[in-house]
């Protein structure tokens, strides 16, 4: 998994990480959490918790995407950490927000049924095999039951798959070693053939 994950360039210039799900549920994330924060800054608790939120959900894009074009294994596996975490804390201000401002939290089953923007963004997630420069995501739900629900259903979502792209690449480390094992491999390889 992790050598067509590596971030070699597809036949149409796309780095590696930009076919991968777990990548590609972030970008919505950012951008719906962008247009939330605009639209509800009155009711976040400070100015600070906005730009809070913005950057976590930017980092919870940009970590996994520099921790794939990293050398060795164990870098990728250090910022997918940290992606994670930032998605975490992104998850935790939503739920602030629900409980501060008195929204109804919905489990995974009634948020899918109810908020039809989480099917659309699975449609365009899975429609191509990257993501367009400019994706056909639907607007954020004007009702804001419903723009939290779905936050919080998509975090858990990119948070599910973070942990399984992690752990893949957890079990590949110890079956295959890390980038400072292979060079010094290579190093006696090349040594012997002296």
């Amino acid at each position: 998994m992790y050598k067509e994950d590596r971030g070699d360039w597809g036949s149409k210039g796309k780095a590696g990480y930009e076919y991968l799900l777990a990548y590609k549920i972030t970008v919505p994330i950012y951008d719906y959490t962008v247009e939330f924060c605009k639209r509800y800054f009155n009711k976040l608790s400070s100015k600070r918790t906005q730009d809070q939120m913005v950057q976590a959900a930017r980092s919870g894009m940009q970590n996994l995407l520099e921790g794939n074009q990293q050398a060795s294994l164990e870098g990728y596996i250090k910022l997918l950490g940290i992606n994670s975490a930032s998605l975490e804390e992104l998850l935790r201000d939503y739920l602030s927000y629900s409980r501060q401002n008195k929204i109804p939290l919905w489990d995974k089953d009634r948020a899918i049924r109810e908020v039809g923007e989480i099917r659309e963004v699975w449609d365009a997630l899975k429609s191509t095999k990257t993501l367009p420069d400019n994706p056909n995501f639907p607007n954020l739900p004007e009702d804001e039951t419903k723009a939290v629900n779905l936050m919080i259903t998509l975090s858990h979502q990119a948070i599910y798959l973070q942990k399984k792209l992690r752990l893949s690449l957890e079990e590949k480390f110890v079956k295959e070693g890390g980038f400072r094992e292979k060079l010094f491999k290579k190093r006696m390889d090349q040594r012997y053939r002296r």
